[in-house]
């Protein structure tokens, strides 16, 4: 097209003479000359330009000049020709217009400047100065001419965009190899800035963007950087074309490098920047004027609870929406995540996902990701904060829309507890698992800086400035990192007013929210996963359900390495006191604790007592078998150290100290402590040395370890094998495993048997560690034993035996321990104890050869009976010739018992001889005296071993039981006789006599009469051997 020569003079002159007439007076009218529509010189009647304006230009624009420049301006075939109006001087008063075009209030002078905005940027050689600054730029960069009248290799607009490119492609790599220079970087944010509010300003985007804007922005009104923001919100769009898709994220870009190209977000955020102190002129420009500095400042503002416009609040979600949408807007992230978006995530570009994959890398679910990478990651997060509103993630906000929709209905939509609400629905039946994966990679995130769950830095900022000595939201410390700051206020959120320094009511327990998620996945506790990434590898590399990483790491606690066992042990220490922080836990227990330990669950402070609570109950008809694993699992785990149970620990530290020190298992605690008591007890101590709130928690603990035999190490190791081999099919808890060895005792292996045998021993000393006794006659226990002490437990059920209300599994299991007693003296402490003196000198050889952890299977019983009752053919003739005699009187019976003296010893004696195989059917008068009664009471009984004589004896102490005349009188003629037995034995040998003598209670009087009778044979002696001396002598005189 020919240039137009008298127009460019004329054109220039007159908008010359028009701008400096509304500067000056800001109310002349614009269509009185030669741009008006009135008469006078018109452009579209010059020759050289007549054909192009009609068949460029609408008819009704050709009167009005300034309609007809912004109808060439659109058009590329003219707009070379409109620089020739605007080349002439340096353009400054234009240029000055435009930039403060948002302060003219005279409509038709703004309107007019609106118009010639649109004019001057269709060519950048139009703008003031632009070309100055960027001339060796365009060409370095090969982005078209700048020399007149030469062809362009692009249209001017393009010329700006490929500067753009340039400039965004320099940022985004670590070694440009081309660099823009200062005054273009300058010169191009300012043309971004000044066409930010006008979509058609950006000629490279307005025409890659015309379709799009007509598909999806036509009802949008053009002007303030709507078009931009309509365009931005539909670029994912599948219909949005590519060439479009390009410009627009070239424009979120320079947005990225300076928030001023955003013209809504710095015309909302004007006042609150400058309040704030968010663009303080004494800072260098690339950093104020940086998007994510503008949202990290203003963030802050927020979350120190400061007041931030609403407006400027809505621009900012939008961009902290568009920078997790689309990580190329992050130059960081480009610069060091680069090789791993490649390799892990090629092709997902779209809708957050590429974001969202690196962070499943990071996770450990698809590879590892270099450092670099991973702080760009959690920069980001911080910059974009989504913690506080899901909706800034569109990834998650997609995925988990259903269950928003369903879980999390009752919270207003974009609240910050909306996170919180779908963990504690994780791994729930709400729960997608497309949601669960997008947000537990976020949670990886948002779990490494305490400051990215909104709500806990609300309520715990103070406390953390007064105990962690933090500094503000957007500042960091390296003596205090993000990731150490929860470290320490869960330190002190379950400290004691004792230990002072307690964080708030309202901080302790956001810090147990945060506890109770990072129960979920062990991936959420940063210093759990860096100290234990390595024992996770090589003990837990098969565990991979919900929950099991963790109770790997605890199972194998004493084969981790020191850091990452510190780390479990702390957290399982944290655990047993606030048994809550375990979600999945919690959540299989809901209905038992729902039945049986609401009013502990409900206290805000656990101290352990729910858990147990959950222990108590484990063998509840309601309780299901995940309910039971858990807390079986954790039982298994407190055996590991004493710290692992809460209220043992609190009850007996000090003890622990003092009496057990260096002892680190609970079941050696336990031993250690229980001996020390029972020492005290036997040597009738003034004093216990364990203190009383120890020994009443001590009991607990004894009585949880008897439940279940994985719970005692020691035996649950000895019997692993025999286990296998006589139990295999017997379930683990309600003593049952134990219950199984007892009965096949003969068959084990001799540890085990060992093992068991002194299990016996403790119990038949305190029957209430007799799990299986206490838990079949529980309600026998409260019928006829409500005060009886726990060591007279089995002697009390044993009264009662024969009680008509007696439960029958009850009777039968009394029944298998008063068994289980006659295989060895030591399993019947009341024999034991009448015996003591006994034992040694009769059955001396035995309890010499035997060893002290060996049973010796009925031997010493045997010894007894031998020396005291085997005279079965004797007590025979005793019943026929002292009691079926009538002649006799009683002082004949009393010669009788000449004849028993050498066989009973003293009453537990004879009882063990009623037990014994001669049973009552060796006694044939006493035997047909109660047949009746032995078949009315003793029927279930099994006849032999001194049972059913056992039977009737009890029988006939129970006021309540109703024996045969005849029978009753029979057996209470033997038990008057019995009474006359004698209560001592004559001594085999002068071991035996020193014996009886030293134990005697007449000691004292039997030493001072032998004393005396030596005392009286050496004075005899002295005087036989005066007087045979001296006869000696007479005799040598002859």
């Amino acid at each position: 097209m020919a240039a137009c020569g008298r127009v460019r003079r004329m054109f220039r002159l007159s908008a010359a003479l028009q701008l400096l007439l509304l500067a000056a007076a800001g109310a002349q009218k614009l269509t009185a000359g030669p741009g008006g529509a009135g008469g006078g010189w018109k452009l579209a009647e010059e020759e050289s330009c007549r054909e192009d304006v009609t068949r460029v230009c609408p008819k009704h624009t050709w009167s009005n000049n300034l309609a007809v420049l912004e109808c060439l301006q659109d058009v590329r075939e003219v707009r070379s020709f409109l620089f020739f109006f605007f080349s002439f001087g340096k353009g400054y008063l234009v240029s000055c217009l435009v930039d403060h075009r948002g302060n003219i209030t005279e409509y038709q002078c703004h309107q007019y400047i609106t118009k010639m905005t649109a004019i001057i940027f269709s060519d950048y050689r139009l703008i003031c100065g632009f070309m100055d600054d960027c001339k060796n730029d365009i060409n370095i960069l090969k982005c078209g001419s700048i020399r007149l009248g030469e062809k362009d290799a692009h249209s001017q607009g393009e010329v700006v965009s490929c500067l753009e490119k340039g400039l965004v492609k320099e940022a985004e790599e670590r070694d440009p190899k081309i660099q823009v220079s200062e005054l273009c970087k300058k010169a191009i944010l300012r043309v971004a800035e000044l066409s930010s509010d006008d979509f058609h300003l950006d000629r490279h985007l307005y025409f890659a963007c015309r379709d799009d804007r007509e598909r999806f922005c036509e009802n949008t009104q053009a002007g303030e950087g709507r078009v931009y923001k309509c365009l931005f919100n539909h670029k994912f769009e599948e219909s949005m074309s590519e060439k479009c898709r390009e410009a627009l994220t070239t424009r979120q870009k320079l947005i990225a490098q300076d928030y001023k190209v955003s013209y809504s977000l710095a015309k909302s955020c004007k006042s609150d920047l400058k309040k704030y102190r968010c663009n303080v002129e004494n800072l260098p420009r690339s950093r104020e004027a940086r998007l994510s500095y503008l949202l990290m400042c203003l963030e802050s503002a927020v979350h120190r609870g400061r007041q931030v416009s609403s407006e400027c609040q809505g621009e900012m979600l939008d961009y902290r929406r568009m920078l997790m949408e689309d990580f190329s807007l992050s130059p960081e992230i480009i610069l060091s995540c680069r090789g791993e978006i490649e390799h892990h995530c090629s092709g997902l570009h779209r809708k957050g996902r590429t974001l969202h994959c690196l962070m499943k890398v990071v996770r450990g679910e698809k590879g590892s990701l270099g450092m670099n990478c991973q702080q760009a990651l959690q920069t980001l997060i911080q910059e974009t904060d989504p913690g506080a509103d899901y909706r800034i993630d569109r990834a998650l906000n997609e995925a988990c829309e259903s269950v928003i929709q369903t879980a999390c209905k009752h919270i207003r939509s974009g609240d910050p507890m909306i996170l919180s609400c779908l963990m504690e629905h994780l791994y729930t039946e709400k729960m997608v698992e497309d949601c669960e994966h997008r947000l537990l990679e976020l949670q990886y995130f948002i779990s490494r800086d305490w400051k990215l769950d909104p709500v806990l830095y609300r309520k715990c900022q103070g406390d953390a400035s007064r105990l962690c000595h933090t500094h503000g939201w957007n500042e960091t410390s390296e003596l205090m990192p993000p990731g150490a700051v929860f470290s320490c206020l869960y330190r002190h959120a379950y400290r004691t007013e004792e230990q002072g320094r307690r964080l708030s009511r309202e901080c302790r327990a956001e810090v147990q929210r945060i506890l109770h998620q990072r129960a979920m996945d062990v991936k959420l506790d940063p210093a759990l996963q860096d100290k234990c990434l390595i024992d996770l590898g090589k003990w837990c590399s098969e565990k991979t359900e919900t929950g099991q990483e963790l109770e790997c790491l605890q199972d194998h606690l004493d084969d981790l390495a020191v850091e990452c066992r510190d780390i479990v042990g702390n957290l399982t220490e944290l655990e047993s006191e606030d048994i809550q922080i375990e979600a999945l836990l919690m959540r299989a227990c809901e209905p038992i604790i729902q039945n049986f330990c609401h009013d502990v669950a409900d206290n805000q402070i656990d101290s352990g007592d729910l858990m147990e609570c959950l222990i108590q109950n484990k063998h509840q008809k309601d309780m299901n078998e995940k309910c039971a694993i858990g807390v079986t699992h954790f039982q298994l785990v407190q055996m590991k150290d004493f710290r692992f149970s809460y209220k043992f620990k609190m009850a007996c530290k000090e003890d622990v100290l003092k009496l057990c020190p260096n002892i680190k298992k609970k079941v050696d605690v336990v031993i250690c402590l229980s001996t020390t008591v029972r020492n005290d007890t036997l040597q009738e101590a003034k004093e216990h040395r364990v203190s009383l709130k120890c020994r009443k928690q001590l009991r607990v603990e004894e009585l949880e370890m008897t439940e279940d035999i994985r719970l005692e190490p020691d035996l649950y190791e000895a019997c692993k094998t025999d286990i296998k081999n006589y139990c295999s099919t017997v379930q683990y808890g309600n003593a049952q495993i134990i219950e199984c060895l007892k009965e096949n005792k003969k068959q084990l292996s001799t540890r085990c048997h060992q093992k068991v045998f002194k299990l016996q021993e403790t119990e038949m000393m305190d029957p209430e560690l007799d799990y299986t006794l206490m838990r079949v006659c529980k309600q026998m226990i409260k019928r006829f034993c409500p005060e009886a002490d726990s060591k007279t437990m089995l002697q009390c059920l044993k009264q009662n035996k024969n009680s008509e209300l007696m439960d029958p599994k009850c009777k039968q299991m009394i029944t298998k321990r008063q068994i289980t007693q006659n295989t060895d003296y030591r399993l019947n402490p009341v024999l034991r104890k009448a015996c003591k003196a006994d034992i040694p000198k009769f059955c001396h050889g035995i309890l010499t050869k035997a060893k002290d952890d060996s049973e010796l299977e009925g031997q010493v019983i045997s010894c007894l009976k031998l020396r005291y009752a085997d005279q079965v053919n004797w007590l025979e003739l005793f019943t026929e010739v002292c009691l079926e005699r009538p002649l006799y009187s009683w002082g004949q019976i009393k010669n009788c018992e000449d004849q028993i003296r050498i066989i009973i010893q003293e009453s537990e004696v004879l009882n063990m001889l009623k037990e014994s195989k001669a049973d009552i059917f060796v006694d044939p008068v006493l035997h047909t005296a109660c047949a009746l009664d032995i078949k009315h009471h003793c029927a279930a009984i099994t006849p032999g071993r001194g049972r059913q004589m056992s039977c009737l004896m009890e029988a006939l102490e129970d006021k309540r039981v109703r024996l045969q005349p005849e029978c009753k009188k029979r057996l209470n003629d033997r038990i008057e006789m019995w009474s006359y037995a004698a209560k001592v034995a004559p001594a085999d040998g002068f071991s035996d006599l020193a014996m009886q003598v030293m134990t005697s209670p007449s000691k004292n009087y039997i030493l001072s009469v032998i004393s005396g009778s030596i005392c009286i044979l050496f004075l005899i002696g002295l005087m036989c051997g005066r007087i045979t001396k001296r006869v000696t002598r007479e005799l040598k005189d002859r």
